[in-house]
């Protein structure tokens, strides 16, 4: 296993975090400076330094329009955005078009806690939809919906919110997910909003807004 993958897994810092502190020699394996790759096994001695750090968790309203991930490199970064440190990053994301909660932390073990599948962590969206709600919409929601790749979501709990809007809570977080499952279904998608994560609820913070909470776990 690779060294810096170990001291995320051990929940000690995140990869990112891993890899600056070997290059800071703070890391040592088997009493040796370790270096960016070393692998290591469950009998070799990771020794970490005085790693003092004072890790931060916000509430974050992403505004519509905004790409926090991006592989074509078309990313935003959330330093821009909100003027945090360098080393706040966005746990899970939202695409360009949807908008709502994120959590923005320098901890590296929240995005285990946050995202890891087996957690199941409730996250809520307010949808909009084309076309008005009905009773059959909720429940082939509710009893799971086979997406365009074959794959059936998980059971899910929805509610009626207005006349073409739903409230959704799922527990997991497959690529736009509530687009492709009312897609499935013969509705679009006109507005989403994630408002919470876990316990964390976006209140009455407005786009582009954050405010400072404790740690999500």
């Amino acid at each position: 296993m690779r060294i810096n993958k170990y001291l995320a897994d051990q929940n000690i810092c995140s990869r990112r975090e891993a890899d600056r502190l070997i290059e800071e020699g703070k890391i040592t394996i088997n009493g040796r400076p370790a270096q960016l790759g070393d692998q290591v096994s469950e009998t070799d001695i990771v020794e970490v330094g005085d790693i003092e750090k004072k890790y931060r968790y916000y509430a974050y309203y992403k505004p519509r329009g905004i790409i926090t991930h991006s592989p074509q490199g078309e990313e935003i970064s959330i330093q821009e955005l909100t003027g945090l440190p360098k080393d706040v990053f966005p746990v899970g994301r939202l695409d360009k078009d949807s908008y709502g909660l994120i959590i923005l932390t320098n901890d590296g073990r929240v995005t285990k806690h946050l995202l890891e599948p087996k957690r199941e962590l409730e996250k809520e969206y307010l949808v909009q939809i084309n076309k008005p709600v009905s009773q059959r919409l909720i429940q082939n929601l509710i009893n799971g919906v086979v997406l365009d790749d074959g794959y059936k979501t998980k059971e899910c709990s929805v509610k009626k919110a207005d006349t073409n809007a739903l409230r959704i809570i799922l527990t997991e977080g497959k690529n736009r997910q509530i687009r492709r499952m009312l897609d499935a279904l013969g509705y679009k998608v006109t507005e989403l909003m994630r408002v919470r994560v876990g316990a964390v609820e976006i209140e009455d913070l407005a786009p582009g807004e954050f405010r400072k909470i404790k740690r999500p776990f």
